[in-house]
């Protein structure tokens, strides 16, 4: 849960720099973002007494969980500053930036799909039917 909270402060830290961001729409995605991985962090922790899961599988879950919260977070919030936005062309309005920071931005992005899915995915294998 900790975690949660502390992804929270970030992205409530983060809206501070909407107003100078390159995107600034992808700011305010970045922030909301943070705010609901943050949640989610938190009903993960929540949850925890109900899983039923092997001791190191559960460990690769929380972290999968974190790595993806935080991840989705920051790849917003780097995006919004250094004006990359190939990977959301919505918040984007189709402005992108250098290959590198295009890179940068894509590779984290697309971690967090694997992640996250895989994250939902253990946690829903081990939940338990019956208590």
């Amino acid at each position: 849960m900790r975690w949660g909270f502390v992804l929270i402060l970030f992205a409530m830290l983060g809206a501070f720099f909407i107003p100078a961001a390159e995107i600034p729409r992808l700011a305010v995605s970045a922030h909301t973002v943070g705010i609901l991985s943050g949640l989610l962090l938190v009903a993960f922790g929540a949850i925890t007494p109900l899983l039923s899961l092997h001791p190191n599988v559960y460990s690769l879950t929380r972290g999968l969980w974190i790595y993806s919260g935080v991840t989705n977070w920051l790849g917003c919030l780097l995006g919004s500053i250094l004006g990359a936005g190939a990977m959301t062309p919505v918040a984007s309005n189709g402005l992108v930036s250098t290959p590198i920071n295009e890179q940068l931005i894509s590779v984290l992005l697309g971690s967090v799909a694997v992640t996250a899915l895989t994250a939902v995915c253990f946690t829903i294998y081990g939940i338990k039917t019956e208590r």
